[in-house]
């Protein structure tokens, strides 16, 4: 008696799986014809608009080449800018497709959120920024100030640890973004702004004089800064993952948005031919066309491209590759091997 209860039971979990299957987020974009990825409100060279209302910048990228290499359109994205403490309710409700918005992986956030950090597209640190005119070089120096700091983020933990450490007392002034943050420091509601390095050099940019604003030379955290999709959705996970991961690989195998279409044609180098689909059907693996990477590199760049474009030390934000060269230049960026 029990047997066809058993059977009956299995083949309700076997269709149930195959449903959920069906509707996985692969087949959601697809059907829907655009991503949804989760961005910033505004930071400038990450994500943020311009007088048209286009969306541009470093995490911007990682979204339009996704859409590129599942879509075959960069353009195919709708970007919903998210606050620090609303971005991962708008992931696991369904709300984006991805979060590509300086989310720092932990094993919190990993673990008992249950989120799937694909990889790390940023390597940061927190910091410290304060007014030229202070006469403060270093961190240790800045006790008994007031600090900005935004809440629902790794930074109010990590200043605490910091200040504790060094046996130095701070009083924190709490904001709900960036931006309050920023506006906060530059009215005099606090002496100090501390954040992400890469978002203080952001912030920066946008002062009147940024050359009044100094980014102090003590990085007091590990940030890496990963893309994000929901658990349970493994072939979507791999999807987001190997496009960073095609990225990357580009800049190290020497191939551009300008040189892709002969690469393509013309390279004898089997790693190459496998990655822009000249070899093998990778992409049929992953659901996709097998020019995937090919389009995702054609639509942005490769990682160095697109760094060098919306971030690097020749852009207003001014950022040096540092952890973010490829591994093969002292830095940390290593995609996996496409065979």
């Amino acid at each position: 008696m029990k047997t066809p209860l058993f059977a009956g039971t299995l083949a309700m979990t076997l269709l149930g799986s195959g449903l959920v299957a069906a509707e996985g987020t692969l087949e959601q974009v697809i059907e829907r014809g655009h991503l949804n990825c989760g961005s910033h409100i505004s930071r400038a060279g990450f994500a943020s608009q311009d007088s048209n209302g286009n969306w541009h910048g470093f995490d911007v990228g990682f979204c339009r080449a996704l859409a590129a290499a599942v879509l075959g359109d960069p353009s195919a994205v709708q970007f919903e800018p998210l606050t620090a403490q609303s971005r991962f309710d708008a992931l696991t409700e369904g709300e984006v497709d991805v979060l590509a918005r300086s989310t720092t992986w932990t094993f919190l956030r990993d673990v008992e959120k249950e989120l799937t950090f694909v990889g790390t597209y940023y390597y940061d640190g927190q910091g410290f920024m304060v007014k030229r005119e202070m006469g403060v070089s270093s961190a240790l120096e800045l006790d008994e100030t007031t600090i900005c700091i935004e809440t629902g983020t790794t930074t109010v933990l990590n200043l605490d640890d910091y200040f504790r450490a060094n046996g130095m007392s701070y009083e924190a002034v709490t904001v709900e973004s960036s931006d309050d943050a920023k506006q906060g420091y530059q009215q005099g509601d606090c002496e100090v702004y501390t954040s992400d390095i890469a978002a203080l050099a952001s912030g920066r940019a946008g002062f009147a004089d940024p050359g009044a604003h100094v980014i102090l030379p003590e990085v007091i955290s590990k940030e890496p800064l990963g893309l994000v999709v929901r658990h349970g959705d493994d072939a979507w996970a791999d999807i987001v993952r190997w496009t960073l991961f095609a990225l990357i690989a580009a800049e190290e195998l020497g191939i551009t948005s300008t040189n892709l279409e002969e690469l393509k044609a013309s390279s004898t180098k089997p790693e190459i031919r496998r990655l822009l689909g000249s070899e093998g059907s990778f992409g049929a693996v992953m659901g996709l066309a097998d020019d995937w990477a090919a389009r995702a590199i054609a639509a942005v760049g490769n990682y160095g491209e697109l760094f060098a474009s919306t971030i690097g030390d020749q852009t207003p934000i001014g950022l040096a590759r540092g952890l973010n060269a490829q591994w093969t230049q002292g830095g940390l960026l290593y995609a996996p091997p496409f065979r």
